[in-house]
C-alpha cells in the first residue's frame, strides 16, 4: 500500500514536470525540482532566462500557479525561479541552442553548429564534451554525427 502511494506521487510529479516543460518550452528551461513542505508543494524552475518565466509583473507565474491548482489539484503551489549560472555548462540549454541553430540555419551547416557548440562548452571550462547529432541531417538517409573533445566517460 505504501509503495502505491509513492508510485502515484512520483507519477503526479512527472506529469507536473512534463506540463511545466511544455508550458515553458522556449525560455531556456534547464530543470524542474520538487520539494514537499508543510505549507504545500514548492516547485523550483531552473531557467536561463528567468525574466521570460516570470513575465510582466509576475503574470506568467500567476497563470502557471492557477493552472497547476486546477489541473493537478495542488493546494498551495509555490513556484521559485533560479537562474542558470553558466549556460554553456548546462546540457539541456546547450541542446536547445543546438536545435534552435539547426532550425534557423538549416541542416547543411550542422558540422559548423556542432563544432561551435563544442568550442563554447570547452571555453566555459568543461573538461570534456561529446555532442551527438543524429537524424536525416545531410541528406535523405539517417546518420549519426559525433563531436567530442577532451575527457569523457563512456556511458553506453
Amino acid at each position: 500500500m505504501i509503495e502505491r502511494k509513492f508510485v502515484k506521487q512520483n507519477i503526479k510529479e512527472f506529469q507536473i514536470k512534463e506540463f511545466i516543460e511544455e508550458t515553458l518550452s522556449r525560455v531556456g528551461l534547464s530543470a524542474v525540482r520538487f520539494q514537499r513542505t508543510p505549507l504545500g508543494e514548492k516547485i523550483v524552475v531552473v531557467a536561463s532566462r528567468p525574466g521570460l518565466v516570470v513575465g510582466r509583473a509576475g503574470s506568467n507565474i500567476a497563470g502557471l500557479t492557477q493552472q497547476l491548482k486546477q489541473k493537478f489539484k495542488l493546494e498551495n503551489p509555490q513556484i521559485e525561479i533560479e537562474e542558470v549560472q553558466s549556460l554553456a555548462l548546462d546540457a539541456n540549454i546547450m541542446a536547445e541552442m543546438i536545435v534552435n541553430s539547426l532550425e534557423r540555419f538549416g541542416t547543411q551547416r550542422f558540422k559548423g553548429i556542432g563544432h561551435k557548440a563544442m568550442a563554447d562548452i570547452m571555453a566555459a571550462g568543461a573538461k570534456g564534451v561529446e555532442i551527438l547529432i543524429s537524424g536525416k541531417i545531410p541528406g535523405a538517409r539517417a546518420k549519426s554525427w559525433r563531436f567530442f573533445r577532451g575527457l569523457s566517460q563512456e556511458v553506453r
